[in-house]
């Protein structure tokens, strides 16, 4: 009978055995114990070791160096990947990011020291069932703190991407910061500047996922962090908008809101929530009431600037951009010809900005009646083809005479709406239309036009 395979962490638990066995140290390690102690299921099992790299490398078949340098060696067994990282004393960070050197030791006391926050600092033995914590862990898990290890402004100082990740871990377990770690990461914001924007980036996209993404962006907000990552944002602060509209108070609040409403945790879907109306602050202007005339354009641009700067896919830099242009539109939807409609709610982000005009409503003034219409609609064209193969292409207008340029995507703009209508329902009629609409361009000649079969007709 073939034995059932082992799981994640039933194959880590059987690799610390094994170290065990070998007589060296082994223990889990970082965020796969603190999860484990607040019931959360952990993502990666990260294991300690008093074995070299060279003593793990002879004791496991399938290993990859890689940082064999700092003592990490990554393990495969069972189809899963775990990284055994030798017990180790760091040197200093001279590039602000990763120490210069490593000291390898055996005690595992040294190695929990030289880590970021005490809730990362502690260490679990599964042969053992024992909690190790030399860094007061425990309690401040009990009191769902994040504390640095030590002297917060050495810790800091030695990596300054820590000084994002305390509030990416305080946003994910929904913690708050310890005060005099707090007090250290306002001293230290402005150096956040000198970090990679994409660590930046990655770190900003894992707290945008968290269930509470906009107390993690008050967090950055309120310790000088957020001015130094999406500076815009600093504008749309105390930036007024018309009351009869936006009861709630000002963009920056609103924008809080609407990020907070936003039930799907995408990144790029919840950065466009916290920046869909940041073009508001250059566009303001007061006549019968306060207005933001050419807002979406204008934010569009900016979106495009904090992409660039945040190092964005072109993919999540279009989505973004789209976003932020476009989420005034679904207001208009109402007003649309059916054929304009149908394409409308055929693009491909059509949800996503459903979700955002949503959450832009339930954080003003709450009418969702033109999110319900949209809604309404796409059941309405469910069965109704929005894309389907054309009747018409470049190819056929230069077939039956039209010299190619700009007015061909007038013209097969006007083949699709008619198709989306039911006005246009065949390839024959359509150059028909063609030639009754365009006769100001259109070159005649005395042609045989194949007929929808691809038969020519007499």
């Amino acid at each position: 009978m073939t034995e059932p395979a082992l799981n994640k962490k039933e194959t880590a638990e059987l690799i610390v055995r094994k170290l065990q066995e070998a007589g060296y140290i082994g223990l889990f390690v970082g965020g796969a114990v603190r999860d484990m102690m607040l019931n959360r299921e952990p993502f990666d099992f990260d294991i300690g070791t008093s074995a070299t790299p060279k003593n793990i490398e002879s004791l496991f078949r399938h290993t990859i160096p890689v940082g064999r340098s700092f003592g990490v060696v990554r393990v495969i067994e069972n189809g899963f990947a775990f990284d055994l990282a030798t017990f180790r004393r760091d040197g200093s960070y001279s590039d602000k990011r990763r120490p210069d050197k490593v000291v390898f030791t055996v005690d595992p006391k040294e190695d929990a020291n030289r880590r970021d926050f005490t809730v990362n600092g502690l260490m679990f033995d599964p042969v053992k069932n024992k909690i190790l914590d030399f860094v007061g862990g425990i309690e401040d898990l009990n009191h769902r703190t994040i504390r640095a290890i030590g002297d917060p402004n050495a810790r800091f100082e030695e990596d300054r991407l820590r000084i994002f990740r305390a509030v990416r871990f305080a946003t994910v377990l929904d913690f708050s910061i310890d005060e005099n770690t707090a007090d250290a990461i306002r001293r230290s914001s402005t150096k956040i500047v000198s970090v990679s924007a994409e660590r930046i980036r990655e770190e900003l996209f894992k707290l945008l996922g968290a269930d509470n993404a906009s107390y993690g962006i008050k967090l950055l907000d309120d310790l000088g962090i957020l001015k130094h990552v999406i500076p815009e944002v600093e504008s749309m602060k105390e930036t007024a908008q018309p009351k009869e509209f936006h009861p709630e108070g000002d963009v920056y609040f609103h924008s809080l809101l609407t990020l907070k409403n936003i039930e799907s945790d995408d990144p790029v879907l919840r950065l466009a929530a916290l920046i869909h109306d940041i073009g508001k602050p250059s566009t303001y202007s007061e006549s019968d009431r306060i207005r933001f005339n050419g807002h979406a354009k204008k934010g569009a641009e900016i979106a495009a600037r904090i992409a660039g700067r945040l190092r964005l896919s072109n993919s999540q830099t279009n989505r973004l951009v789209g976003l932020v242009k476009d989420h005034m539109r679904i207001g208009d939807t109402v007003h649309m010809r059916e054929a304009k409609l149908k394409k409308f709610l055929a693009r491909e982000d059509i949800f996503d900005l459903l979700e955002l005009h949503k959450a832009d409503c339930l954080a003003s003034h709450g009418n969702l009646e033109n999110y319900e219409y949209c809604i309404a609609k796409r059941a309405e064209f469910k069965n109704t083809p929005a894309l389907e193969k054309p009747l018409i292409t470049g190819h056929d207008l230069i077939s039956i005479g039209l010299d190619p340029g700009p007015i061909f995507g007038k013209i097969l703009a006007f083949v699709e709406d008619g198709r989306l209508e039911g006005t246009i329902t065949g390839r024959n009629q359509a150059i028909e239309m063609v030639k009754k609409k365009f006769a100001k361009v259109f070159r005649e000649k005395d042609m045989d036009i194949p007929d929808d079969d691809g038969n020519e007709k007499a």
